[in-house]
């Protein structure tokens, strides 16, 4: 282990002595998503394109709610558990075709703050937002396609949810 290894390790247990923090993942997510808003960055200045100055009212509106899909999407559906397998482990149904799962304990710390975030839609909802308002300047059309099905599909899941309710109410 070398001394900056070290050092990272003390610095993780006088943070926080009596619980496992994975504080070497956080800094890799972290990293990560630095990187991904410099190579959104990048890829804005090298094509050209003009950032608005204010987002239009309807496009936060659009790309809200499709964020919001997408994050739960990501990190609750049972469909998309087999993305989540590596860093995660299936805990039990939480309806709505939801699940719960937990973050593998096992292996590195970078698998365990991979884990976490991507079991949070609160967490992933940040990255999820800078990819959808990246591609808002990058391919607008395209962009606001995508999240269109998002936000029609989470209008749907509400309506749903509420036909549910009216139908329990009336029985």
């Amino acid at each position: 282990m070398t001394s900056l290894q070290t050092r990272a390790a003390e610095v993780a247990r006088a943070y926080a002595p009596h619980e496992h923090r994975p504080l070497r993942g956080y800094l890799v997510a972290m990293g990560a998503f630095g990187a991904l808003t410099a190579g959104l960055a990048a890829a804005v200045r090298l094509g050209g394109r003009q950032v608005p100055e204010r987002p239009a009212a309807a496009d936060l509106l659009l790309l809200s709610v499709a964020t919001h899909k997408l994050s739960r999407l990501l990190a609750k559906d049972s469909v998309t558990s087999p993305l989540r397998a590596p860093f995660t482990r299936y805990a039990e149904p939480a309806g709505s075709a939801e699940i719960n799962e937990e973050v593998r304990d096992e292996g590195s710390e970078v698998r365990h703050g991979i884990g976490e975030l991507i079991l949070c839609p609160f967490c992933l909802a940040l990255w999820v937002a800078t990819g959808l308002t990246g591609g808002l300047v990058l391919a607008p059309r395209l962009t606001r396609l995508v999240a269109t099905v998002l936000t029609a599909t989470a209008v749907s899941d509400f309506l749903q949810m509420a036909y549910s309710i009216a139908k329990e109410k009336a029985e």
